[in-house]
């Protein structure tokens, strides 16, 4: 009886030891997204430079390979069904969201991945010959501190080497499949390729990091250094360089199309219709969004036609645009200092009024500079992140491409935009936040971030600014250049508009200059969806502000909703919303 009760048990332990094995314990929620987050570095570690992260200074993947287009979609896929896993009802609202970013972020990289985006690898705008040169210019985010900094730019640009070879590759098949540029773009990425061909390293942009090498170098480090970069440049870099712009002189702008929109290519309809899903973080349609882009036009006009008349301008609102355009009194700057001078003033200005809106300060420091002379024609005003760690700054790059005819009408909204309360609150805060998983910290939705920018630039009379009357009319230009990128790109890339009558129509609604309009509306050729994003944002912050004080009445606590809204990092706007209601 023991002999056959000792086989029983044994048996059964073997059975319950097998199902034990068969089930596969749960990673922890937390463990989970750190998985995420660490996995997802190695596929984007500019991300990571951007915010001030080291240990992948020195990776620069080929996404344009289909290698790399592969282990994309099989990790976001592991992932998404990974999340399948979690009793969400379980969690606290930080897992929660968490969760509901994480399932949006899987589901539209894994949209994106059935085009074939890597066919036009490169263009004016936002394409990574223009972050390399901004990194390579030593003043960005890559750090030139250490030997081993300077060592990590040269794997960098080993890798980039290589990431030249194959965008040349990518965009002769793109030649072959119809899949290019618009010309008016192609011609304006010849002289950014054309620059990096000199030879003088002394001119060089790519050799500005030794010429601002640290003294406490050693000699052989300093002499290693020198050496390599100028061997880097000459030998690998700039024979690129010279066949990019041959490449894009000849057989690319013979190929390059007509059109300007992106539904002219195969299955474009469906790509742009992805694209502003994943830039607005809603299920618009071109349709909807063009026409609330007509109605918020109509809107604004009626706004813009009051300041006219307070300043008392006889004539049209086409010619008050003309007006404000020539105004000698608002070109006032010599020197490019003195605009830089002037965005630190408006901050003073504002400063005092500050803690009235707001009961979060981020800790990162910032500074304002001048765009680098290399792509300033071509550039926006934008704002660089400052490093997780706090010792980098957040940086507002401001283009002065000509600072006689630089118009300073909007330069208070434009800080608002830009520096604080805009982007430099809405990242900074993100990043200091310790109660956020860190692939939250890193994330970037247009709606969110540039929707808050937006709704920012709304608070300058709370803030203290817009006392003048031709500064308020630079923000209601600023909100309806926005409200007329609703219109132009869905125009462009929905509806078959031409780049020129999308400038036209913009000249005849805005105050902008023909040449920034111009570049304008070429950046939503290059990037289509992108400009939409402002606005449809904005709105909807505006809208559940809204909503809050209505409900709350006299107990509605405008800095409780800031910090409500700011303190979770970029969310996507239906995430937002169950957030805040």
């Amino acid at each position: 009886m023991i002999k056959y009760l000792g086989i029983f048990l044994i048996v059964i332990a073997s059975s319950c030891s097998q199902q034990k094995n068969s089930q596969t314990p749960i990673t922890p929620f937390a463990d989970f997204l750190k998985q995420y987050h660490e996995e997802r570095q190695t596929f984007y570690p500019l991300e990571s430079t951007y915010a001030g992260e080291t240990k992948l200074n020195h990776l620069l993947p080929i996404d344009i390979s289909q290698k790399f287009i592969h282990d994309l979609k099989s990790m976001y896929l592991k992932y998404q069904q990974g999340l399948a896993n979690y009793d969400v009802s379980k969690f606290s609202e930080v897992d929660q969201l968490s969760y509901d970013i994480l399932k949006w972020e899987c589901e539209v990289n894994l949209d994106d991945e059935q085009f074939e985006n890597y066919l036009i690898p490169i263009n004016q705008f936002n394409s990574l010959h223009l972050t390399m040169g901004t990194f390579a210019s030593g003043e960005g985010t890559q750090p030139f501190k250490t030997v081993k900094d300077y060592d990590n730019w040269l794997q960098r640009l080993d890798a980039y080497a290589i990431w030249l070879d194959t965008a040349m590759v990518n965009m002769h098949l793109g030649i072959q499949k119809g899949i290019v540029l618009p010309k008016a773009l192609t011609k304006k990425l010849i002289p950014q390729f054309e620059a990096m061909t000199i030879t003088d390293m002394e001119k060089h942009l790519y050799y500005s990091p030794i010429k601002r090498i640290p003294a406490d170098f050693s000699l052989e480090d300093k002499s290693r250094l020198s050496s390599a970069y100028e061997s880097m440049i000459k030998d690998k870099l700039v024979p690129r360089f010279k066949a990019m712009t041959e490449f894009l002189k000849g057989d690319y702008l013979t190929a390059s199309r007509e059109s300007s929109g992106i539904s002219e290519l195969t299955n474009g309809k469906i790509y742009y219709a992805a694209k502003l899903k994943e830039q607005t973080t809603t299920h618009l349609t071109p349709e909807e969004i063009h026409q609330l882009g007509l109605n918020e036009v109509s809107r604004i006009k009626t706004e813009m036609e009051k300041v006219m008349a307070q300043v008392g301008f006889k004539g049209s609102l086409k010619e008050f645009f003309d007006h404000v355009r020539q105004k000698k009194e608002l070109m006032p700057f010599n020197e490019p200092k003195q605009v830089i001078d002037n965005f630190y003033a408006i901050y003073e200005k504002m400063k005092p009024n500050l803690s009235k809106l707001f009961d979060l300060e981020p800790k990162s420091k910032f500074e304002i500079r001048r765009t680098e002379a290399f792509r300033e024609a071509s550039a926006s005003a934008e704002y660089n992140q400052g490093s997780i760690d706090g010792t980098r700054p957040g940086i507002f790059y401001v283009p002065i491409p000509n600072v006689k005819t630089y118009n300073l009408y909007s330069d208070e909204d434009l800080f608002l935009h830009e520096a604080i309360p805009g982007h430099h609150y809405q990242i900074s805060l993100a990043q200091e936040n310790t109660s956020l998983p860190e692939f939250r910290k890193l994330l970037w939705y247009g709606a969110y971030g540039e929707g808050w920018a937006l709704y920012s630039e709304s608070l300058g009379q709370e803030l203290g600014l817009y006392q003048d009357p031709y500064q308020y009319f630079g923000m209601l230009g600023a909100e309806m250049h926005r409200s007329i990128r609703l219109v132009v790109d869905t125009g462009m890339h929905a509806f078959g508009w031409s780049r020129e009558k999308a400038i036209q129509y913009s000249m005849e609604n805005e105050a902008e200059s023909e040449e920034s309009i111009i570049s304008e509306i070429e950046r939503y050729m290059a990037w289509p969806g992108q400009a939409c994003s402002y606005k449809i944002g904005q709105l909807k912050i505006r809208e559940l502000r809204s909503i809050l004080e209505k409900r709350d009445g006299h107990s509605f606590d405008v800095k409780k909703f800031h910090r409500l809204v700011l303190e979770s990092g970029c969310l996507p706007l239906a995430v937002l919303e169950k957030r805040l209601i």
